[in-house]
């Protein structure tokens, strides 16, 4: 066993104070990408450490007792053999990469680099992508979809706003369980969901279509793609960027500016069948219309034609026939 396999998701509970003239407190400390995380017992990240800047001030002693590498009066108190044995193993390679003659030298910077990018690509891209998504707020996931969603109207030509169809769109959020939905004067795809749950959906999937399960088809797949939208937007971003969401509670506008570039160009490929039929079983929309959409033909979506949920029923519209007419109308107003 590699000492990376060794220390991976390592965690163990310390003393930390915030400065010198702080109260000591309890915390679980986990042993992340390069960084001491220092977290409450609610699992609130309280700070972070470069692991490469940790300083341990009573070396021999027990407990350990650390700080962050600057004069802040920020301390740690662990008590753990692992973690302390992980702790000083960053600590020995940076040592070794200090300022040594010739080849030792080279060597050493070399095992430093390769040590943290080891760490990096084992542990903390997924790791701190998952508790970032735990711990973003609903708000929070709001205000990153609303400026995602000004982004994409750049590359959709905007969004329509027709008065009448805006009360429409309303009524079909309502009816399919979302909480937003706008149409986009030209937009490359047919529907997307963003992070807090506002959908968009092309003008095509509203004028091009005489039955509004159509685009409550288009709109329900969105929903049922097998990625959070957030996640999908923090495995672009990358691990520096979900590390300053998770605490600043921004993301660089760059960052998002080209994830909405990303998410008009790449393809949609549908969820599963299965899972497709429950969904518009659970939301009361027959699926055959949807299919017919996606091909003329109906041969590549057969199954969706066939095991339709409500082929043998009657269900209520979508909407009635002069809401959706007043719809199809919202870029025209």
């Amino acid at each position: 066993m590699t000492a990376l396999e060794r220390y991976q998701r390592l965690e163990t509970g310390g003393l930390w104070r915030a400065g010198s003239d702080d109260q000591r407190r309890n915390v679980t400390v986990t042993f992340g990408e390069a960084t001491l995380v220092i977290s409450d017992k609610a699992g609130r990240a309280l700070s972070h450490w470069s692991l490469p800047a940790v300083t341990r001030a009573n070396p021999g002693e027990r407990p350990a007792l650390y700080t962050p590498g600057d004069d802040g009066g920020e301390t740690l108190e662990i008590d753990d053999d692992d973690m302390i044995a992980a702790v000083e193993t960053i600590q020995r390679v940076v040592t070794r990469s200090g300022p040594h003659p010739g080849r030792l030298r080279v060597m050493g910077v070399l095992t430093s680099v390769a040590l943290v990018a080891a760490v990096a690509v084992l542990w903390l891209p997924g790791a701190l992508r998952e508790h970032t998504l735990g711990v973003v707020p609903q708000v929070k996931r709001s205000e990153i979809g609303t400026a995602l969603f000004e982004e994409l109207q750049r590359g959709a030509g905007g969004a329509c706003g027709g008065a009448a169809g805006q009360v429409v769109l309303e009524a079909l959020a309502e009816r399919l369980k979302i909480p937003e939905i706008h149409v986009a004067l030209a937009s490359p795809r047919k529907a997307v969901l963003l992070p807090g749950g506002t959908a968009m959906i092309d003008r095509s999937v509203v004028e091009d279509y005489e039955d509004p399960a159509v685009a409550a088809g288009f709109l329900l797949a969105e929903t049922q793609r097998a990625e959070d939208p957030l996640s999908g937007l923090l495995r672009f971003a990358g691990t520096r960027a979900a590390f300053r969401l998770l605490t600043t509670g921004e993301l660089p506008q760059e960052v998002i500016r080209r994830y909405a570039e990303r998410l008009l160009a790449e393809p949609t490929p549908l969820p599963q069948t299965d899972l497709l039929l429950a969904t518009f079983a659970a939301a009361g929309v027959p699926s055959s219309p949807f299919a017919y959409a996606l091909d003329v033909s109906g041969e590549s979506v057969l199954p969706l034609i066939e095991a339709d949920p409500l082929r043998d029923r009657t269900p209520p519209p979508v909407l009635n026939d002069g809401d959706w007419v007043r719809l199809q109308q919202i870029c025209e107003e």
